[in-house]
């Protein structure tokens, strides 16, 4: 049995540049469609946020502008997250993980990572353990925020020289959050080492090193949980 590792951000909101508290939490796709598939080949899934506290899902993510329009896509997500009520809602402390307990570790992006995970110590030793073990690191959209709380005891970063991608400056503009962020993601990533590779805004976008894998962007979604399946032998 697979053991899946959920670590999802507990914040519902992302201080913006001039103090605004926007609200935010996780994005419902990049929750969902990999719980799904990862649920479908049959690994055992654990939620888990800083302090225990009920994960945020954004409401755009659930609504048909926040699927492209789609608004069959944004019940569908809705049901599924509805389905799924009672553990979204009794998530384990990220605190107390031992990251010995799990095969991998997949966390979903949404502005939120960028508020709690980016400066996690918990999140930082337990994405180096993680790395560091040659388990599989999944990483989405806004997630890779969380790779900037890990640090070796030198101070160096554990995920310099690898190539990786994640939700991209030209996305973050298009969105309109690019000039009221205190930072982007692909800026600080660029800034520690990363061989970042972005792909055309929006499409589907997975980039594997080692036992790294990232997504750009929501509709990279289900290519990447795709994609660490296959990884596993399932």
């Amino acid at each position: 049995m697979t053991e899946a590792l959920f670590v999802v951000t507990g914040a519902d909101h992302w201080t913006l540049t001039d103090g605004t508290k926007h609200p935010t939490g996780y994005w419902a796709e990049e929750l969902a469609e990999p719980h799904r598939i990862f649920r479908e080949a049959g690994f055992t899934i654990t939620v888990v946020t800083p302090g225990g506290v009920a994960p945020t899902v954004d409401g755009t993510s659930l609504s048909a502008a926040g699927n492209g329009g789609d608004e069959q896509r944004a019940h569908r997500l809705g049901e599924y997250l509805d389905g799924i009520k009672a553990e979204l809602d009794h998530p384990a402390r990220l605190e107390e993980v031992n990251p010995a307990d799990y095969d991998l570790v997949f966390v979903p992006g949404g502005h939120g990572p960028m508020e709690d995970l980016a400066v996690s110590p918990a999140t930082g030793r337990l994405l180096t353990s993680t790395l560091d073990a040659g388990k599989i690191l999944g990483v989405l959209c806004h997630a890779p925020a969380a790779l900037l709380a890990a640090e070796r005891p030198d101070g160096s970063w554990p995920f310099a020289g690898y190539r990786m991608t994640s939700f991209t400056n030209a996305e973050e503009a298009a969105n309109g959050f690019a000039a009221k962020a205190p930072w982007l993601v692909e800026d600080r990533l660029r800034a520690l080492g990363a061989d970042f590779v972005a792909a055309a805004p929006w499409s589907s976008h997975v980039v594997v090193d080692r036992n790294l894998y990232t997504g750009q962007n929501p509709f990279s979604s289900v290519e990447l949980a795709n994609t660490i399946v296959t990884a596993t032998g399932r």
